[in-house]
Parts: structure tokens; sequence; C-alpha cells
């Protein structure tokens, strides 16, 4: 068993296994893309690019990255699969400019036999003749065993006569993958201590698969057995449920297993912004370390804790990987949840507009689950500038509108305490509202002015649930007006800024001298 810390080797295959997740295929300038940014920025220690004789795309891929690689001192870091045989992988890896194959043998007696019906000595010889043509072509080599876990299970002889048969090879790394991630953490740790302890002389590497969600705690089962390399992709890609998280795997080995590896933190978050839009494959907002809201601290009881001593804080810190803790807004929000925001905006409000804003986005809340802080300024903007007059109330209002056919309206509104309800149809549901209004209002000897601007905003970043801010210019004859209106559906921040105006000329009118 291996505690003590050492230097672990992350061997990122985003480009290889990664690329066989469904639906899957970067271009060749997205993998050269992804490639430099691994090598140069997250600084792995190793990336598999690509499986040999697949495309004549893919050996453009391969030839314009090894081309960057060996300009920038990383050549023998680029890595290949390839298979057994014997001159063809090799041929194709040479003629891209690769320095490294992955040669993929049968980790288990079952693979050799009904896929390729052959005997262990067979496939043992024909790993060997492709490794001895490798070597012979300059190629450094590593190997995997495919299906080992299996075959170890299932077959343990087989898998220590082929080590017995190719042990004394010039391979660099025994590549050992739960193929079909079936494997249990102490499973992971039994099969690699016996195999490290067996073969004291050689390097293992271990490639997990997530079929059980167990990917990164099989990885601290194979570091603490003894391995001293783990596969890994960007944003779990992979087939089926995917390998394990080169984000995961980095902070879990620093932080719970104080290994040292060579991976810069800071760039996690942007690889895998970048590897997310170019493979289409969305990112949980849950997602450890990379997801959108793991920074974000949603009860107000959180935020009062961090504002009073950091008491929700840990030592996965924003920080860590340029990033920063956000304070959500919504229904669960307190006092300290909006002063965080507001902080971040550099905005200062007095402890009643504070209770004004706070009382907003409570309320906005519950039909809108989190408003960002790209919201807040529309909020405080409305909130500001209303007053609190009350002649007119919208107590409900539903509107109906269809493809080719007229919006319809029905309102209930309470003006001066009388309460009204009434239809309204129009081209649009807005249109609808006016019409339906303009019969209630015309009981109060008052028409709406025409209005001479009407925009729509929304915050920046373009978020299609982002709150909808409406701003309506109104000729009221000597003077144009403007009011705003704040909520999550376009049409309802138009009729909230036109009870806004209702409720401004209808308190000058009570309190006119001709009143």
């Amino acid at each position: 068993m291996s505690t003590h810390s050492r230097h672990i080797q992350l061997m990122d295959t985003t480009l290889r296994d990664g690329e066989q997740t469904q639906g899957v295929a970067f271009t060749p300038m997205e993998k050269v893309s992804i490639a430099k940014a691994l090598l140069q920025f997250l600084r792995v220690d190793r990336i598999e690019v690509a499986s040999a004789r697949v495309s004549e795309g893919e050996k453009e891929a391969v030839s314009l990255i090894n081309q960057w690689a060996q300009q920038e001192g990383f050549a023998e870091r680029v890595e290949v699969l390839g298979f057994v045989d014997h001159t063809r992988s090799v041929d194709w890896i040479k003629s891209t400019g690769g320095k490294v194959i992955n040669l993929l043998a049968k980790g288990s007696e079952k693979h050799c036999r009904e896929q390729l019906g052959k005997t262990l000595d067979q496939h043992s010889a024909d790993v060997l003749q492709t490794i001895t043509y490798a070597h012979q072509q300059g190629l450094k080599i590593n190997v995997y065993l495919e299906d080992w876990s299996n075959g170890y299970k299932d077959s343990r002889d087989y898998v220590y006569g082929l080590m017995e048969r190719l042990q004394q090879a010039p391979i660099s790394h025994f590549m050992l993958p739960d193929t079909l991630g079936v494997m249990a953490p102490d499973e992971v740790f039994a099969s690699f201590s016996d195999m490290c302890q067996r073969y004291p002389a050689l390097q293992f590497d271990f490639h997990p698969h997530n079929d059980y969600g167990l990917a990164t705690a099989n990885v601290m089962a194979a570091v603490r057995a003894g391995v001293s390399a783990v596969h890994c992709t960007v944003n779990c890609l992979g087939e089926r449920a995917g390998n394990a998280s080169i984000a995961e795997v980095a902070v879990v080995l620093r932080d719970k297993m104080a290994m040292e590896l060579s991976v810069d933190e800071s760039h996690l978050v942007r690889i895998s912004e970048m590897v997310e839009n170019f493979s289409g494959k969305r990112v949980a907002a849950n997602a450890p370390i990379v997801g959108a809201d793991v920074f974000t601290q949603t009860a107000g009881i959180h935020a009062d804790g961090d504002q009073k001593g950091g008491l929700y804080k840990t030592k996965l810190g924003p920080e860590r990987f340029s990033r920063i803790r956000s304070y959500a807004l919504g229904k669960m929000s307190g006092k300290a949840s909006l002063k965080k925001n507001l902080e971040q905006l550099e905005l200062d409000l007095s402890e009643e507009d504070q209770k004004k804003v706070l009382a907003r986005i409570v309320s906005i809340g519950d039909s809108k689950q989190t408003i960002t802080t790209d919201d807040l300024p529309f909020i405080i903007a409305d909130v500001l500038e209303s007053k609190s007059y009350q002649h007119i109330k919208l107590l409900a209002c539903s509107i109906n509108s269809g493809l080719d056919l007229p919006s319809t309206v029905s309102i209930r509104v309470d003006v001066k305490g009388e309460k009204h309800q009434t239809t309204g149809a129009g081209s649009g549901g807005f249109d609808a509202f006016i019409d339906a209004i303009g019969k209630v209002l015309q009981h109060y000897e008052y028409t709406l002015p025409t209005l001479a601007d009407f925009e729509i905003r929304i915050p920046k970043g373009g978020h299609t649930s982002a709150l909808t801010e409406c701003v309506i210019t109104w000729d009221c004859g000597t003077e144009l007006r403007k009011t705003r209106g704040v909520h999550v559906n376009q049409v309802f921040a138009g009729i909230l800024a036109t009870i806004k105006l209702i409720n401004i000329q209808l308190h000058e009118k009570a309190n006119s001298p001709q009143a």
C-alpha cells in the first residue's frame, strides 16, 4: 500500500477516448486547439490524441498536433492508440510525426479467445512482433490490457501469463483499463496492489470508466495501491457514462491524498468551457469544480455565515480555479445575499431601499428560480423609481395568443377600492391588455396617453430565463414620460410599466386643484 506523497502523472484522453462519446467528433483544428490547451496551459503530463488508421481527417489532426508539439518540446507527451497489426499502426503513427504508440492488447482471456480466436501464446507473439517493429522505428511504447478488469476477475492466470511474456519488452507503461466500468474501490485496491507488488519494477497506469459513478473513487483506490499514472478526460467525455473527470481527479488527489501533480488548476474551467463548446456536450450546472452553480450560495443563511466569517467556505475556493463566489437571489434570499451582490456591483443602498429591493426579489423568486447579478440593476431601478401609489391594482391577468390569431386577455383590477373584470382583444398580448384596461378606465374619465416608444431589454448574456425590463415612453401632450416594468415575462413587464403610469396620473388627477 503506497500512501506517501509522490508525483502522479495525469494522461488526458479527451481527444481519443473522449471522442468516442456519442455524437462527438472534433475537427482537426479543434483537436489542435484542445491539445495545445492541455499541454501548454493545463500542463497535463501526457495526452492521447487519436486512434491510428481511423481516417484522413484524423491523420491531418495528429500530424498538426505532432508538428506543434515538436516545436514546443512536447513531442514525447503526445500518444496515439495503435493496434496489434505488426507494421500498419506503427507506420501510420510514424507518418504523422508521432513518437509514442499506446498498443491495444487483449487483457482478458475471453476477449482473446472470442474476439481474436487466438491462444495466449499466439496473441503474445503478435503483440511482441508489433512491439519489436515499433521499437525498431524509434517509437516509445505503452501497452493497454483491454478489458483487464474483467480479465483479472475471471481469468487471472491469463493476465499473469500475458504479463510474464511482456515484462521484459521495451514497454514504458502498462495501462490497465476498467474498460466496462465494472469495478468498485475495494476491487481496484486489491487488484492493483497485487499487480504493483507482483511486478514492482513496472509502471502501471489506471484507465477508469464511470458506469457506476465510481471513477474518481476508483482512482483514489488505484493511487493508494501504487499506480504511477491515471487517465482522465475533460468533462467526463467517453463511451457510455464517460471517463474520470480530470477536474475531479486533480483536485481530489491534491486535497485528499496530498499527491504531487503537474496540472495548473487555474485553467480547469477554461478548458472545460472550450471542450464543452467544441463537443456540444453541455456540462451540468452542478458538476464539481467546473459546473456553473458550484460556487453559488442560494440560501440566505449561507451568505450570512460567509459575511460573518467564512462559515460556509472550504478548501474548494473559487479563486483556486480563476472563478468567483456568487450568491443567488430568489425566494430564499436574505439581507446578506443581497449585500454580497450589491458589493459585487459596487452599489450602496440604504437599509430601507435594501428592504424594498429584497421584498421584490423574493416576490419575483416565486416565478423565477434564480435572479442573477445581471438582473439586479433592473430590479433596483424599478423599485427605487416606484411610488407607493395604489389607485389601481392588477389582481389577475390571463393572456391567450396563437399563430395568425388575435390575442385575447382577461383582467381583474381594483380601482380605488372598486373591482372590475373585463376582456380585451388585439394584435398581441400587450395590445389586448390596452384594449381591456381602456374599457375599465373610461368609467373614471381617464384615457391612456399614446405610446411614443416601447423598449424591451434583457441583461447582458442573453439567457432565456433573464428578467425583462420594459421601458415605455408616453406622449402626454405637454411632455414625454417614461415608466419601467420588470418581470420574467416581457408582456407582463409592459403591463406593469402601464399600471405604473396609470397610478401616477390618477394620483396627479386626485391631487390637482380641479379635482
